[in-house]
């Protein structure tokens, strides 16, 4: 089911008017698609950052269009001001919801591997799949399930292909995610005990001559 979102169409593309939008709570953006003439609008920020938020990048809305008919759309591109932490712009894609297309979904772990109990390192050379499907079935994400992993055990890409409604593209060899033995930490070299005192080099032989010179003294005298 599409996430409903209101949008107010955008004659005025200054950017005198497009700060003061974003000063009353909305942002800028723009709507398009395949064969279809962009259209600027503006739509609310925290609205749409919670649509995000709670629904995934690659949610399916139904937005309303002032003016206009309701589209279905894909959030395809946003830009954050990295000084104010702020949403500045953001791109919206007509779907054909008939029609498959390629997006990237997060991958997501569930669980604790049994070799991790086991002092193995949890390693995660994937962090996304890039996934064929039509808009109604994208997942939100991609939960793989590592409790049962052992030290040396990994999950591929082609572990997951069975039963889905939707095509992962990437290659059937990659790892996603695995557990590698711990490093072994290198052996400290034995040192003597602080405690000993350190051998004098030459301490036997100067006592040895000191003993003649006090037997030469005793003959003297």
């Amino acid at each position: 089911m599409a996430i409903k979102l209101k949008a107010n169409q955008r004659k005025d593309l200054k950017s005198s008017t497009s700060r003061e939008l974003r000063q009353e709570g909305n942002v800028p953006a723009v709507v398009y698609g395949k064969d279809k003439e962009p259209v600027t609008v503006s739509v609310n920020s925290i609205e749409l950052l919670k649509t995000v938020r709670d629904e995934g990048r690659n949610a399916i809305i139904s937005l309303n269009v002032e003016g206009d008919k309701t589209v279905d759309v894909m959030l395809h591109e946003y830009q954050i001001d990295p000084l104010k932490d702020e949403l500045i712009h953001a791109d919206f894609y007509i779907v054909d919801m008939e029609q498959e297309m390629d997006v990237e979904v997060p991958v997501h772990l569930d669980g604790e591997s049994v070799g991790s109990k086991e002092g193995g390192v949890l390693q995660q050379p994937l962090y996304h799949l890039q996934v064929r499907a039509k808009p109604g079935n994208i997942p939100e994400e991609i939960k793989v399930d590592v409790s049962e992993l052992e030290v040396g055990d990994s999950i591929m890409v082609s572990d997951l292909k069975q039963g889905k409604d939707y095509e992962i593209l990437d290659d059937e060899n990659q790892t996603i995610v695995s557990v590698t033995p711990p490093e072994e930490m290198p052996e400290e070299p034995e040192t003597e005990d602080e405690g000993a005192e350190p051998e004098l080099v030459g301490a036997e032989d100067n006592n040895e001559g000191g003993n003649e010179e006090t037997e030469q003294g005793e003959d003297k005298e």
